[in-house]
């Protein structure tokens, strides 16, 4: 049995010739979570009119100050995509090891489109907005949703692989969480996909995308814990 154990879990652990830069990369998707919530919490702390009940932190993108939260999808982004590359290093054998860095780095791809896809100003943000949702939606209003979409759906996949990997291993605690955060995510991007705006369901969406953060950085701080020095 710990034999059969030791094997499983050495499956999971960084190949010896992994090089230093690959637990720079990991760095990297350990940092990203804490930059995008830290900046993201703090502007919407910080600007006037922004209701965390009411709305997305994509919204943060308009307005004079709308340049922090675009750098902000940017950089975190780009660290999430350097992140998934320092797992697929590491991966080398067992399930996911492809697929799951790989949807990884598609939902990194996707947070620099939609920072550059600005969001349309809405629900009077910024203030002097209408109420409600924009009558016109712009063509990088609708290139943000569309890319927003397709990041949430990887990032949910690449939860499940890695959970499906996890499983293989017989890590069941890690299972469970990658499992937990894909459809918990998955439910609070359904919940305010259709448009509605209910505070409840606008908070639960933002405990899942923290939950989801903490997730990525979790498994790259535990890669990256395991590879050689």
């Amino acid at each position: 049995m710990t034999d059969a154990s030791t094997t499983r879990r050495s499956e999971l652990a960084p190949a010896p010739d992994t090089t230093s830069r690959t637990r720079t990369l990991l760095a990297c998707g350990v940092a990203a979570g804490p930059l995008y919530i830290v900046v993201g919490l703090l502007q919407a702390l910080t600007r006037d009119g922004f209701d965390l009940s009411r709305h997305a932190l994509s919204l943060l993108a308009n307005g004079d100050l709308g340049w922090i939260q675009i750098a902000n999808f940017a950089v975190t982004g780009v660290l999430t995509i350097a992140g998934a590359r320092g797992m697929r290093r590491a991966l080398r054998t067992g399930r996911g090891r492809t697929w799951g860095p790989l949807l990884l780095g598609v939902y990194g791809a996707s947070l620099i489109a939609a920072g550059f896809l600005v969001a349309d100003p809405a629900l009077g943000f910024p203030p002097g907005t209408p109420p409600g949702q924009p009558a016109t939606v712009t063509w990088h209003g609708i290139g943000h949703f569309v890319a927003g979409g397709i990041g949430f759906l990887a990032l949910i996949a690449s939860c499940l692989v890695f959970s499906r990997r996890f499983a293989a291993l017989g890590d069941r605690g890690w299972a469970v969480f990658s499992a937990a955060t894909g459809i918990l995510f998955l439910a609070g991007f359904a919940g305010i996909a259709g448009g509605n705006q209910h505070p409840a369901l606008n908070i639960a969406f933002g405990v899942a995308v923290v939950l989801a953060w903490a997730w990525v950085s979790a498994l790259s701080a535990r890669l990256r814990s395991e590879s050689p020095r």
